[in-house]
């Protein structure tokens, strides 16, 4: 193989890889989407891949399967027509998001796949709050008991995803009264605090997404928080 050939494959096997997981805060909806869609338009594949966690100031999001009259009374909360899958949900401040810009065809991922994994991922992470939870097949998602926990929505484009799942920790849940929640009328809505007497949110946040990062099977991750430059590389870990 030519030097110039190793180096590409080099740089191809080290993306594949790497992953950037970023901890973003909170952050407009409308500002978060288009940087999601920007980086997966511009992306190739010695792109590594990234992982951003965060939550959203109060929205409402229609996913392309999404009907108007599944929104009942927005108020003064805003809706936006998005380009994920899925019907209307919720984004507001207490809960957790994650998006998930991934090469699928890279890592052998196919959307069912991810989907799995992304739900089995919540799952562990309840189980070691002793929740038990449980998918739904015609219903994706995380439910425990009758109520849902955390909504999944994805776009696949030129073989990478974006957007991904939100997570309720510690929220204001009213709002889902104003919605059929991904298009169900009287869906009941719970969170995790509800659940776990005394949670802490960051210590969640920080565990799921490291859930995730070792079902992917990431060797090396760049860490970035709150906007910051630097990175700091941590090994892959199981807790």
């Amino acid at each position: 193989m030519a030097p110039a050939e190793q180096q590409g494959s080099a740089a191809l096997a080290s993306a594949a890889d790497t992953l950037y997981l970023r901890e973003l805060g909170r952050v407009p909806y409308l500002d978060t989407w288009q940087r999601m869609q920007d980086f997966t338009q511009n992306r190739d594949d010695t792109t590594p891949d990234e992982i951003w966690l965060l939550e959203h100031e109060p929205v409402y999001t229609q996913g392309q399967a999404g009907k108007a009259e599944h929104v009942l009374n927005a108020g003064d909360i805003p809706v936006v027509q998005a380009d994920r899958g899925g019907q209307v949900t919720y984004h507001g401040p207490g809960q957790l998001v994650i998006y998930l810009l991934l090469n699928l065809r890279r890592r052998g991922l196919g959307v069912r796949e991810l989907v799995d994994l992304m739900e089995q991922s919540v799952v562990e992470l309840l189980a070691g709050y002793g929740v038990e939870a449980y998918p739904k097949p015609d219903a994706p998602g995380v439910y425990v008991g009758d109520a849902k926990i955390c909504s999944l929505g994805l776009r696949v484009r030129r073989g990478c995803s974006f957007h991904g799942l939100a997570l309720n920790l510690d929220m204001d849940l009213e709002p889902f009264l104003r919605i059929n929640p991904c298009g169900y009328a009287g869906m009941a809505m719970t969170q995790l605090s509800s659940l776990v007497p005394q949670l802490d949110s960051a210590e969640a946040s920080r565990r799921l997404g490291d859930i995730l990062i070792n079902k992917i099977g990431y060797t090396t991750v760049l860490f970035h928080a709150n906007g910051r430059d630097e990175a700091e590389t941590r090994e892959n870990r199981v807790d």
